[in-house]
């Protein structure tokens, strides 16, 4: 029966610890569990076999047997207490305490007659009843220091848990704030490269139509000539990454690429003023970002004009900004940063630019159209300066 009510409580026992591992973090599986019981219980048995038996030299079986089998009777003893601590590991700190102490001195008490009655039963000594405090004090004392050893093992493991658990979110939220980021990023290029791939089209249409006029006026050399030109430009646009960003060197040698076609249609009615520091010539800008303020100042200054015009441009830097400068000599009245979309003709490569800014740069620059002195179109650019890394 004794064995039977010990395999029913272990097994109630087992169902607890199983149920407060999935509702709450305070038990971990019972391997661990099991393990510091054997070694309590196997330390204990040892202690007792130097200190007791071979202290007293009564190292015979009928002497050894008792400690043994009060070790294994301890142990099972423990997991009743076990049992009571987790029942009431919720309650109040002082509440818990009584009941803990109430169960140690129960249990010691139970175990105290049983190894007495053991040890009076294998070894013949009927006389050491008379010394039942001595053997309940120990008794006590020992299942003390158990529950103690409980108590610590618990709460390590809470702590333990409640780590893993703080780790585990901390990695959860690293990993949610790095999709984000890649989400942003994938967003950005895809952004990036709608604006960039915008350019191409709306330059292409203008410099067909150049062509096609050049037929109609039978100048084939010419639209000839300038055929040429624009395939070496897109392949130039092609050969570089939309949401790259190349030194702007390389954006004047594709602006030149741009500027040659339209030379063969001004010829002398288009002139240049370019004024670049060479420390300006190292700094890394967007792909093809200049190109449509230079286009839309062809159509709208150059073309318009009998006489032709000048398109300036200046770049120097500044601290640590890189500042652009273009200015045309064109008509440039009611031209306004808040105005791109509703100025009609010079509202899709100027508000083009200012988007592909925003996106690279954030808040971290300038882009601002004001009228020149000449009455022409000013457009200023300040962005930082990232020079290119030469080897």
């Amino acid at each position: 029966m004794f064995l039977r009510a010990m395999d029913i409580m272990l097994s109630d026992s087992k169902q607890l610890s199983v149920a407060r591992n999935i509702d709450d973090p305070i038990a971990e599986p019972d391997a661990p569990i099991w393990y510091w019981q054997a070694g309590f219980w196997g330390f204990l048995l040892v202690v007792s076999f130097f200190t007791l038996t071979l202290w007293y030299n009564k190292p015979s079986w009928s002497y050894v047997a008792p400690i043994v089998i009060e070790s294994a009777v301890g142990f099972l003893f423990s997991l009743v207490v076990q049992f009571g601590i987790l029942r009431v590991w919720h309650q109040p700190p002082v509440l818990k305490a009584v009941i803990s102490f109430l169960l140690v001195a129960v249990v010691s008490s139970l175990w105290t007659i049983t190894r007495m009655w053991v040890y009076e039963v294998l070894t013949g000594e009927f006389h050491i009843w008379g010394e039942f405090g001595g053997w309940y004090f120990s008794s006590i004392f020992i299942f003390i220091s158990w529950a103690a050893l409980f108590y610590g093992v618990q709460y390590y493991h809470m702590l333990q848990t409640e780590h893993r658990i703080m780790l585990r979110a901390e990695a959860d939220a690293r990993e949610q704030q790095l999709e984000k980021m890649r989400a942003q990023a994938t967003a950005r290029d895809a952004q990036m490269k709608m604006l960039r791939y915008q350019l191409n089209p709306h330059f292409l249409c203008n410099t067909l139509n150049a062509i096609n006029a050049l037929i109609e006026c039978e100048q084939s050399e010419k639209a000839q000539l300038m055929t040429v030109k624009l395939s070496q430009f897109l392949r130039h646009s092609l050969d570089n990454i939309p949401n790259s960003k190349i030194t702007l060197e390389n954006e004047l040698n594709a602006l030149n690429l741009y500027l040659q076609i339209e030379k063969i249609r001004f010829e002398d009615r288009l002139n240049l003023d370019f004024d670049v520091e060479d420390k300006a010539r190292l700094a890394q800008i967007p792909s093809l970002l200049l190109q449509p303020i230079i286009e839309n100042s062809m159509k709208h200054a150059i073309a318009k004009c009998e006489d032709g015009g000048t398109i300036s441009l200046q770049a120097k830097v500044e601290g640590n900004m890189l500042c652009v400068t273009i200015i045309d000599s064109g008509p440039g009245v009611k031209i306004g940063k808040s105005k791109l979309q509703s100025v009609i003709g010079r509202g899709v490569g100027l508000k083009n630019t200012d988007e592909r800014l925003q996106v690279v740069y954030g808040d971290n620059y300038t882009f601002d159209l004001n009228t020149s002195p000449n009455g022409g179109l000013q457009t200023y650019i300040k962005i930082p300066y990232q020079p290119f890394a030469q080897d």
